[in-house]
């Protein structure tokens, strides 16, 4: 079991539908967090929502190259982190053939490229016990039209999570591979490009998030769909 109470965990994207739930879930067991994004006021809004709990906040837009080692490094400023957690993310709806260029980017760039670049920046200062958790998505399970390169770059951080998994074993850090269903945390009504077809009611945030942070506890290293009920 992972200890959570005092644990130092870095939350990116800490002020979205999810990333905000997961930041009160872990603040609820003691917690002391980090807490980065591109919103300096929606920070320091969560900020002062959780009090105490908070050691620090880092406005970032994460796309850049350097900032997932900026990020890090403005967390070991308040202390020796102990896990990370990454739930942010973008989304684009629309066929591949009007797929634009830039939204192409912007995806890879969020859900992909930026949580490898994280955890080269973060497996470099976690201890032994430490964990990573990333949040991908259904559709890396069940890819969908309509949504092929969103799908594609939640397939690719599954595999990719996969993958350093065993290359931490020797280092005793756990990574978390977390593929929630449809969530009603308003992102899809926020995409970069198109229209969110019918999607039916989504979970509750705040069940999903709860969901997460009890696999953190539990030392758990892979959380499919079909795990969140």
């Amino acid at each position: 079991m992972t200890a959570l109470d005092g644990a130092h965990v870095l939350v990116v994207g800490a002020t979205g539908g999810l990333g905000s739930a997961i930041s009160r879930s872990l603040a609820d067991r003691g917690a002391r967090l980090t807490l980065s994004s591109r919103s300096a006021d929606r920070l320091d809004a969560l900020a002062g929502d959780l009090g105490a709990a908070v050691l620090g906040t880092h406005r970032a837009d994460i796309t850049f190259p350097t900032a997932p080692a900026e990020v890090v490094q403005a967390a070991m400023d308040h202390g020796p982190v102990n896990g990370v957690v990454y739930a942010a993310g973008a989304v684009a709806f629309g066929s591949v053939a009007d797929l634009d260029d830039d939204v192409l980017d912007a995806l890879l760039l969020v859900n992909l490229v930026a949580p490898v670049r994280l955890a080269r920046a973060a497996v470099r200062v976690l201890p032994t016990g430490g964990f990573l958790a990333n949040l991908s998505a259904v559709v890396a399970e069940r890819p969908t039209a309509g949504m092929a390169a969103y799908s594609a770059t939640k397939a690719g951080l599954t595999g990719f999570d996969a993958a350093l998994a065993l290359e931490l074993r020797r280092q005793k850090i756990r990574v978390l591979d977390a593929r929630p269903p449809h969530t009603e945390t308003g992102l899809a009504d926020r995409p970069l490009d198109g229209h969110a077809p019918t999607l039916g009611d989504g979970l509750d945030p705040e069940a999903v998030a709860e969901r997460i942070v009890q696999a953190i506890e539990q030392d758990d290293r892979d959380l499919p769909a079909a795990a969140f009920g």
